[in-house]
């Protein structure tokens, strides 16, 4: 069944010019590879190129606001405030909040999976949203967009209960302080071709397993792996 894309415009009130700009923020690699013939039929490709724009401008948009804030910040801790506000955990909530879960354009198999592999999926399909709408609407109407749903709701509260200090060091400090044990992280899986990997981390206390991590890389597992660790041990 065909996608109504004019609902999620509503939801996020952009009137998109070109269409198929926003049909292409919404579909995933494994839909294309599903659906070949759409590329020739003038459906556009899938949301990987969009992404990679959109990532770019998250970032420069929550950069600039950022070091417009917290002018006596040092770059360290700059960095890491930004980090808390582009990262997967933080854009998959906001992409299921704007209802992208909805519109998403994905193969069989990746709509039966709803577990970790889908918060990917929706925070690299917020990326392309934020692309999509630089391209249509120009960088000021992506700013508004960041700012609505990103900078100002989020950062009193990434600020406010210390949630820029990445996953691993606030477990270690955890870890150390309650139970006297440096956490240690072993690689479990590796999955997908060199230039599109997923990797699986565990984080454990001794020999103790406390909880996993997916990223794309292994430092993004294993900041991952330490966020669901604190949340497992309710640190």
């Amino acid at each position: 069944m065909e996608r109504d894309f004019t609902e999620f415009e509503k939801i996020i009130e952009i009137n998109f010019n070109n269409k198929r700009l926003l049909r292409q923020a919404f579909t995933h690699r494994s839909y294309i590879n599903e659906n070949r013939g759409l590329k020739e039929n003038g459906k556009g490709g899938h949301n990987e190129r969009l992404e990679f724009l959109g990532d770019a401008v998250l970032e420069l948009v929550v950069t600039h606001y950022l070091y417009d804030l917290y002018p006596n910040k040092a770059e360290g801790d700059l960095t890491s405030i930004r980090s808390a506000l582009v990262n997967a955990e933080t854009c998959s909530a906001v992409a299921k909040e704007i209802q992208v879960n909805d519109f998403l354009l994905l193969s069989r198999g990746e709509a039966k999976d709803t577990g970790r592999a889908r918060q990917y999926i929706l925070a690299n399909a917020l990326e392309a949203v934020i692309g999509a709408i630089y391209l249509d609407q120009g960088y000021e109407k992506a700013k508004d967009f960041i700012y609505k749903y990103i900078t100002t709701p989020l950062t009193e509260k990434v600020v406010r209960e210390g949630l820029w200090v990445d996953a691993k060091s606030r477990f270690q400090e955890k870890a150390q302080e309650v139970e006297g044990i440096t956490p240690s992280y072993k690689t479990l899986k590796e999955v997908g071709p060199d230039h599109d990997k997923k990797f699986t981390v565990g984080v454990f206390l001794n020999a103790r397993q406390i909880a996993e991590g997916v990223g794309d890389s292994k430092q993004d597992a294993e900041q991952m792996a330490a966020e669901n660790a604190l949340k497992e041990k309710k640190w």
